[in-house]
């Protein structure tokens, strides 16, 4: 009896470096992925640390000072 499968044992390391050539494009693709949700988890986390500097402001006043509303009546009324 002899073993008929000579042609493919002659293909045997194409398909063994496309395995490789497989499995370095998909652990590209995680570490990728990984590095873009890691840096995004870093710039919501500074976003978030920089928060507290922003968040007490102090509102501006919006009432008029006294004297304000006579002169911009009298300077609309010249125009």
């Amino acid at each position: 009896m002899t073993v008929r499968f000579l042609e493919s044992q002659l293909r045997r390391p194409v398909m063994i470096a496309m395995l490789h050539f497989a499995t370095l494009v998909i652990a590209t693709v995680f570490a990728a992925a990984s590095a873009a949700a890691f840096h995004w988890l870093l710039l919501r986390l500074s976003f978030l640390l920089m928060r507290p500097a922003t968040a007490r402001r102090i509102p501006a006043r919006t009432e008029l000072v006294r004297g304000t509303t006579p002169l911009a009546r009298a300077f609309a009324s010249n125009r």
